[in-house]
């Protein structure tokens, strides 16, 4: 069987279980375990690929986001995470399921929350020693001591996860996203809510690493989103996974001024699993192949994952990076910065895969980019005004800076959104994490195993009952609060 035909018999695979029953996490991911294994910079941080290869490790001489606080709109961060040491710096809880501070994993996948937060904003550490069973084992710790204390990298030391923002500051927002909320308050109330508390709360970056099936947003939403326009708030959101069955992009991706983030393979080109299409994206980063920590708990402290839940963080991280070497740029310079020093891909100009690029962190830091006067992505106020009000349309519109020009946004070969529905509940579809459908634990068995793994997924778990039934054969899944 080609790679292709792989591929396109797991991704309907995955549209099956999210078919039957209820469309919710539980259905479209599997976790795989291995036994758990001690992580060291050799294991994880040689892994993070994407710092060398989207300029990141250069935008650090710039910036490391010193500053800038960063709300994590999820299920919550665990703070007590060694490569998250200091970088929580304030949270709560929308659910009223979780935590008051936000720093307890809540939902269907309670992990998602501090995946996210440690490629954001991870600060790495240092490996504690540990009972000595050999002399060679002694010398073995001896020398990765002094490493440690001739570490002068960023972060608080050489081992784990290191964010593309290592010393911007973390708002943990817990919010219950998939099945029925034990706290009452629905989603269409708790996204609002998150997002005027980390307006509140100083966010100067939010991050929202969710999704809806559905191009329309509730009405509750607008005032948030306008509320976080007017305060000079970036707002990033992940575009969703066609693996999973999310062909096209979905709200709050879709909602105007929104930096929404596409998802790339390992070589840069648009990622089957992890890349929705629509007109409203805005950049493309890595979604593959990605790297995060667990909470406290689980039987590894790391992940391998993949989604566009990853690659939100990662162009969020970036945002910080260019607010805290540029507090004088309004939230509309910053994204401009980040789309139009990306890397043309794609059909010529702006697309419905890859927005405007591909993430170019350094660029984006260093680059010489005019000023613009407003968001090229549009604005909430304008839309609200007209699609809520129905008022005509302004006259004027935002000119390009000089020497550049904003294509025009192609019309998207997507299917048509459904109707929103007129019930209760205002979103057509359930609002779920812009996630893979694989997350790989890695342990001793090292990349054998996930060869191994990926290699089972394609096949096997497609000429099965479904994915979760083949994992569950293959490996225990992961625990569940």
């Amino acid at each position: 069987m080609s790679p292709e035909a792989k591929r396109r018999r797991k991704g309907a695979a995955f549209k099956r279980a999210a078919v039957s029953g209820a469309f919710s996490l539980t259905a479209v991911m599997l976790f795989q375990l291995s036994a758990p294994a001690a992580a060291h910079a050799d294991e994880w941080r040689e892994r993070e690929y994407w710092l060398g290869d989207y300029g990141i490790t250069e935008a650090w001489k710039k910036s490391q986001g010193e500053g800038v606080k960063v709300a994590v709109i999820d299920t919550g961060i665990d703070s007590s995470h060694p490569d998250l040491a200091g970088a929580v710096t304030g949270g709560t809880d929308v659910s009223g399921a979780g935590d008051p501070a936000g720093t307890r994993g809540i939902g269907v996948n309670p992990s998602h929350g501090t995946l996210v937060a440690t490629l954001l904003a991870g600060r790495g550490h240092t490996a504690e020693s540990k009972d000595k069973d050999s002399k060679d084992e002694d010398a073995k710790d001896d020398d990765k001591d002094k490493d440690a204390k001739k570490y002068d990298g960023p972060g608080n030391g050489p081992d784990g996860i290191i964010g593309v923002a290592p010393k911007a500051e973390l708002l943990a927002v817990s919010a219950w996203i998939g099945e029925a909320n034990p706290g009452g308050i629905p989603i269409d109330e708790q996204l609002p809510n998150a997002v005027r508390w980390a307006v509140d709360s100083g966010a100067k970056v939010i991050n929202m690493s969710l999704g809806s099936s559905s191009t329309s947003w509730p009405e509750s939403w607008d005032e948030a989103f306008l509320y976080a326009e007017q305060n000079d708030v970036v707002v990033v959101a992940a575009a969703g996974n066609r693996g999973v069955g999310m062909t096209q992009v979905g709200a709050p991706a879709t909602i105007p001024g929104v930096l929404t983030v596409a998802g790339l393979d390992r070589d840069g080109r648009a990622s089957w699993d992890s890349s929705s299409e629509g007109i409203s994206i805005g950049v493309a980063a890595p979604a593959e192949e990605l790297l995060g920590g667990l909470p406290e708990g689980d039987a590894s402290r790391y992940a391998r994952w993949s989604g566009t839940s990853g690659a939100a963080p990662l162009v969020s991280g970036v945002a910080a990076l260019i607010r805290s070497a540029y507090p004088e740029l309004t939230a509309a310079q910053v994204i401009n910065r980040i789309i139009t020093t990306a890397r043309d891909s794609g059909a010529p100009g702006r697309d419905t895969l890859y927005g405007y690029g591909i993430l170019d962190a350094n660029a984006a830091l260093n680059a010489d980019v005019p000023a613009v006067a407003g968001n090229p992505l549009g604005t909430i106020e304008e839309w609200i005004r007209i699609h809520r009000r129905g008022e005509t349309p302004a006259s004027e519109t935002i000119a390009p800076a000089p020497g550049q020009s904003l294509p025009d946004i192609p019309e998207p070969q997507v299917p048509e959104a459904a109707d929103p529905r007129t019930g209760d509940d205002p979103l057509p579809a359930m609002l779920v994490f812009g996630f893979g459908g694989l997350i790989l634990l890695v342990g001793a068995g090292g990349a054998f195993a996930v060869r191994r793994v990926r290699r089972s997924t394609q096949t096997e778990d497609a000429e099965t009952a479904g994915p979760e039934t083949a994992a569950d054969e293959e490996l225990e899944r992961a625990p569940q609060p």
